[in-house]
């Protein structure tokens, strides 16, 4: 009756003992019946590691491929059980694959019956070989006890059952044990990335950029794969927080059924949602999602999952033989998803995923807001800078040349703010069509360009009414016309910089930045060259001026010696603002 206490009481000795020390090693043969670790503290619920294996039938003498994975740990432990008796010895043995991260153990009387780690370097990955005894049981188990860290760790993870031949299937289930943590059988953990191989030919796809690799960190990839009644859905990119793919009837946000793979410390989750607005999702508490597996390698988080095309049961779940508009987002995720940081993918028109295979791309920015940016810069960048300098600095140069009865310099002037006032006032009016009213979503930048707006039509209309050259309101004209025009540029270049932090434009930073102050310099920069040419002209005059020469004509004639110059400055500036322009263009349309 003594010789229990006393099992018990060295059993606690030896628990005492690892406690303190542990097994870095993997040399647990201590806990060979239980797969307990000694670590002071309680096993973790809902595991997040995987047992797979190859075959799912064997015979005596077969080799079985066994694999566990999943988010980083330091120790593992694994056995085969009779899976009729959990509490019976191990069965069978292992072979090794990696002799570095993996060791074999002897549990009982068999050698081998058991693998364990050999040290606490990290790993995701373990893969061995399983040979089947001669008097192996109808049924066997995989078991594994995994520690991510020593006091966090998952006891008796229920891995596949494979049964020999014929073997008549038992009435108890056989993934419960007393000690085995409860999981959902159709949660897998992928061992490898996606990839593109039947796109447009078997599967439907979405990609960006158009044919990446879904393993790379910068694809961002969706696929769907009709398989009879059902469709295997494929999602893959960089993503900290998580992924997520919604069906719209039309390009906004709302009223929308979404499908998110969410980051939760390094474990991935598969759940449904219905997007009301643009308010956060509130995710499903039950969906209609199979054969959900995920992967999360080096920043790529990678998930698929099988879904039926009609779905009567969920409401909320749209059809798959009809078609959307579909969005690819991504964002973080702590606790509560977060806004997406960019522009949600967003395709051009709408597509049945389980029709004709093709294989598709999307854009971040929508054709309208890119046709505004493109317009606006054309506008302000280009036609503006260039009618300022030539009013500026051509008066004297271009004062004896004329175009359609009127000074050259005049023409030019007037022929590009009329564009100018064109182009901003179609731009204008299109993220009026694009939004459908007025956006509460852009800050200050819609406030600047209906001002900017205002002065540009504010502007010819004030020059209708200019007095004569010699009319003695002429000057005060002059200085509104100028000061006007001056506002209006200013206040153009801050909106445009405020315009292109919006996701909707989907500018690459910070290149886009570093144009816009590359395209301020380089304009101050001549505006300056200029001025100091035009001063040292009127020097020049004043110094050859006699009784004989008026001041005004010196003037005239001194700019008249730098016309080269201006003319070698103009077409230089002019030639600087179109590789801008090209810059601009090319970052707005990806090119």
């Amino acid at each position: 009756m003594e010789l229990p206490g006393l099992a018990s009481g060295f059993w606690m000795l030896i628990c005492f003992y690892v406690s303190v020390n542990g097994y870095p090693n993997g040399r647990v043969r201590e806990a060979c019946m239980s797969m307990i670790p000694c670590h002071g503290s309680s096993p973790q619920p809902s595991p997040v590691h995987i047992i797979t294996v190859n075959w799912t039938e064997f015979k005596p003498g077969d080799t079985i491929e066994v694999h566990l994975s999943g988010p980083d740990f330091e120790g593992f432990f694994i056995q085969a059980r009779d899976a009729e008796h959990l509490d019976s010895p191990a069965v069978g043995y292992f072979i090794l694959v990696d002799w570095r991260h993996s060791q074999l153990l002897t549990c009982g009387r068999t050698k081998n019956s058991a693998v364990s780690h050999t040290s606490k370097a990290k790993k995701n990955y373990v893969k061995v070989y399983w040979i089947a005894p001669g008097n192996a049981p109808k049924h066997v188990q995989f078991l594994a006890t995994v520690v991510k860290k020593y006091r966090t760790f998952w006891v008796k993870i229920p891995g596949p059952v494979v049964s020999q031949p014929n073997a008549p299937f038992p009435t108890t289930p056989l993934y419960v044990t007393s000690e085995a943590i409860s999981t959902s059988h159709s949660v897998s953990y992928l061992t490898k990335p996606f990839n593109a191989s039947g796109c447009g030919s078997m599967k439907f796809c979405v990609r960006n950029p158009s044919n990446c690799d879904p393993g790379s960190a910068s694809c961002l990839f969706l696929s769907f794969q009709l398989q009879k009644s059902s469709v295997l859905i494929e999602m893959s990119g960089a993503s900290e927080g998580y992924l997520s793919f919604a069906l719209s009837y039309d390009q906004w946000m709302g009223d929308d059924d979404a499908y998110l793979c969410i980051n939760e410390d390094h474990h991935v989750s598969v759940s449904t949602a219905y997007l009301k607005g643009r308010r956060p999702p509130v995710l499903d508490s039950e969906n209609a999602l199979e054969d959900v597996s995920w992967r999360l390698v080096d920043g790529v988080l990678q998930c698929s999952f099988r879904r039926s095309i009609r779905l009567a049961a969920y409401k909320e779940r749209f059809n798959l033989d009809a078609s959307y508009y579909i969005f690819l987002a991504d964002g973080e995720a702590s606790g509560p998803i977060y806004k997406h940081r960019r522009q949600p993918l967003i395709t051009n028109g709408m597509y049945n995923v389980t029709g004709v295979p093709q294989d598709i791309g999307g854009s971040r920015s929508p054709r309208l807001i890119k046709a505004h940016g493109a317009l606006m810069f054309v506008a302000w960048i280009t036609a503006v800078s260039i009618g300022v300098i030539v009013a500026r600095f051509f008066k004297p140069v271009w004062s004896h040349s004329f175009l359609f009865g009127k000074e050259m310099w005049f023409q030019v002037h007037r022929m590009l703010m009329l564009t100018t006032v064109m182009l901003t006032s179609i731009s204008f009016v299109l993220p009026f069509i694009y939004r459908g009213g007025w956006s509460k979503q852009a800050g200050f930048h819609p406030y600047l360009g209906c001002t900017v707006m205002a002065l540009t039509i504010f502007q010819p209309l004030m020059a209708g009414f200019r007095p004569s050259p010699h009319a003695p309101r002429r000057q005060l004209f002059n200085w509104f016309h100028w000061s006007t025009g001056t506002t209006a540029r200013i206040l153009a270049v801050v909106t445009m910089f405020l315009g292109m932090d919006l996701p909707a434009l989907d500018l690459p930073d910070p290149w886009d930045t570093y144009t816009m102050i590359g395209f301020v310099a380089w304009h101050v920069g001549i505006d300056v060259l200029l001025e100091i040419h035009s001063y040292c002209l009127i020097r020049k005059a004043e110094l050859i001026e006699d009784d004989r020469i008026q001041i005004l004509q010196s003037l005239t004639s001194a700019e008249a010696e730098g016309h080269l110059f201006k003319q070698i400055v103009l077409t230089i500036y002019v030639c600087g603002n179109i590789v801008f322009l090209i810059a601009f263009l090319a970052a707005v349309y990806q090119i």
